[in-house]
């Protein structure tokens, strides 16, 4: 194998954020064979930044966003897809005048974000990463390079039914939390773009995974490891299934290629 994928919520990191000791050492093992480590998530630049130690980072391949913002310091590798202006505007438009309550609506551009009002719910924002508030017609005009939005109530369906065949929408975090790319983006795309780079076959990858977000890089020819704690789909889908995220799932199947 020459590469492992992995995301970070329910998959690398535990349930206090953070990577333990024991996957940590596994994938420096990992690395000091030759591999390349791909980080693909949905979050943006600075919370990968945050959570993950230095040692890890270092010389890594990044897919945020779900695909949306592909970065490689090393490889040159900075691309950025946005969501086109008019389809922000409609879905930006459509929540501000069709949706009741208390919706969170975010924007994040290029890792700054942007939202509607000040933090609710802060498993999905944490203090120390405070938005812009802007006006509903202020969202609008952003770059967008993803679109969140939770506190929406029952309107997932009829968001989905909405926009799910103009762009990249997927309901993740146990049915509480949208996110809209571009229809073009996905962790595989972003993974196979780096790939492309290397010369690394999708067969030669781990791609270790949790929640909707990874359906695409299991459909790859990857090696797919569904965590314990992943959804139903993903494990429908998995080569393997590992222990969770709390049990340093990662990392027993690491250990056991690394014999």
């Amino acid at each position: 194998m020459r590469g492992i994928v992995l995301d970070l919520d329910g998959t690398l990191l535990n349930a206090e954020k953070r990577v333990s000791d024991r996957n940590l050492k596994a994938l420096l093992a990992c690395r000091e064979r030759g591999m390349r480590i791909i980080v693909a998530t949905g979050r943006p630049p600075r919370s990968v930044r945050m959570l993950l130690p230095a040692e890890l980072t270092e010389g890594a391949s990044f897919v945020y966003y779900n695909g949306a913002l592909v970065a490689d310091e090393a490889a040159g590798i900075a691309s950025h897809t946005p969501i086109e202006p008019t389809m922000v505007e409609e879905i930006i438009g459509h929540c501000m005048e069709r949706q009741t309550g208390e919706m969170m609506i975010s924007v994040e551009v290029r890792d700054r974000i942007y939202a509607n009002r000040e933090i609710g719910d802060l498993a999905f924002y944490s203090k120390w990463n405070q938005p812009t508030v802007c006006t509903g017609d202020e969202l609008k005009r952003l770059p967008a390079t993803k679109i969140l939005l939770s506190e929406f109530g029952d309107a997932a369906e009829r968001l989905r039914a909405a926009f799910a065949g103009k762009t990249r929408l997927i309901v993740t975090d146990g049915g509480r939390l949208i996110q809209i790319m571009h229809a073009s983006v996905s962790k595989a795309s972003g993974v196979l773009m780096l790939c492309e780079h290397y010369g690394i076959r999708a067969a030669e990858l781990f791609a270790f995974g949790d929640d909707h977000n990874d359906l695409e890089l299991f459909g790859m020819s990857a090696h797919a490891v569904a965590m314990g704690n992943a959804v139903d789909e993903l494990k429908a889908l998995a080569v393997e299934v590992t222990d969770t995220n709390d049990n340093d799932g990662v990392a027993q199947v690491l250990e056991r290629w690394l014999g």
